[in-house]
């Protein structure tokens, strides 16, 4: 369902854009494509710890699973930081939904993304305390595996929306 809202989005973001070409440049030039970037790395990389948190469950080693999600946890945490500078200076600028049409989806759609990463952080904490408690082992990890699913359904959104709202022109 959540890939389906995004998708949906992503396609009337395409169509507002095609009917408005000039103006989503212009606007997509103040956005901070390093910051941008960093994110991409930081929710890829977090994705990399979550597979290695589901590997070290499926070998037995609970304390290394716990670890590697407290490391993509801080991935998690370091996006929404930068993110959250992005916001400060855009509404600081005084740029907000109804500035322009690119910034209302600019907005919309990163933020939307936002509340998804904030879940997914509550997913992943959720299950290191179960894991912590020992809820999980080689035989039982589906837990391990299903938050593993959504944090990189919500890396994957980003991995569209940035090279979508920052890159393309």
């Amino acid at each position: 369902m959540e890939l389906l809202v995004f998708g949906i989005f992503f396609i009337v973001y395409a169509v507002m854009r095609l009917q408005n070409v000039e103006m989503f440049n212009q606007s997509q030039l103040t956005l901070n494509k390093e910051l941008g970037a960093a994110n991409t790395l930081l929710l890829i990389t977090s994705s990399y710890f979550v597979v290695r948190a589901v590997h070290a469950i499926r070998q037995g080693n609970v304390n290394s699973c716990i670890h590697w999600i407290y490391a993509a946890l801080l991935g998690g945490l370091g996006f929404l930081i930068l993110k959250s500078v992005e916001y400060y200076d855009k509404f600081s600028a005084g740029i907000n939904l109804s500035s322009n049409t690119f910034y209302m989806f600019y907005l919309s759609l990163t933020m939307f993304h936002f509340l998804h990463v904030i879940l997914g952080m509550i997913i992943l904490f959720a299950v290191a305390v179960k894991a912590k408690r020992g809820a999980y082992s080689t035989q039982n990890h589906i837990g391990v595996e299903t938050g593993a699913s959504y944090w990189h359904m919500v890396d994957l959104v980003w991995i569209i929306l940035f090279p979508l709202v920052y890159i393309i022109r």
